[in-house]
């Protein structure tokens, strides 16, 4: 059986005005051109309207493969929470924009033998040996490439988040 280790969890929150759906596609268009992940699925996509502001649930689910016996898995979930669309004046123009409360999730988690190849009898045992005598560096630069990796997802949507906020 693959072993899973959670190396990542962590968020950022932004309340004030936001571009919602330039904030989604900005964030799809990083996950796919840096990332590049094997698999994506948007599991959840839920919105509910509470009178003129709307809560809005996403939650995305995708992993990279690292090699023949490692891959991270990633969990990525959007939340706002009264989200109103409104309009802002900018450098001399009306833009339609949104306002509210913005949260974004990021848990990713390492996978050590993703494709069971210790998994039969006599080869089990050597999992231990393999992992602890020959390749604890290896473990240990992915770990960190993980924890890089997902970390920069949460800078880059704030960096974001930021700037939609100032201009």
């Amino acid at each position: 059986m693959a072993i899973r280790t959670q190396l990542f969890k962590s968020k950022v929150k932004h309340v004030g005005i936001f571009g919602f759906k330039e904030l989604y596609e900005f964030c799809y268009n990083w996950v796919m051109t840096e990332i590049e992940p094997a698999n994506f699925d948007e599991k959840v996509y839920s919105e509910k309207v509470i009178g003129d502001g709307k809560n809005i649930d996403i939650e995305w689910e995708f992993e990279k493969i690292l090699g023949p016996y490692f891959k991270y898995e990633v969990k990525l979930i959007f939340k706002t929470i009264m989200m109103k669309d409104v309009e802002i004046n900018r450098d001399g123009k009306k833009i339609k924009t949104n306002n509210g409360e913005i949260g974004v999730e990021v848990t990713g988690t390492l996978v050590h033998d993703y494709a069971n190849k210790f998994e039969d009898g006599a080869w089990k045992a050597w999992r231990t040996i393999y992992e602890k005598w020959i390749i604890p560096g290896r473990i240990e630069a992915l770990e960190g490439k993980t924890i890089s990796d997902l970390d920069e997802i949460l800078i880059q949507t704030k960096a974001f988040l930021d700037l939609e906020g100032i201009r």
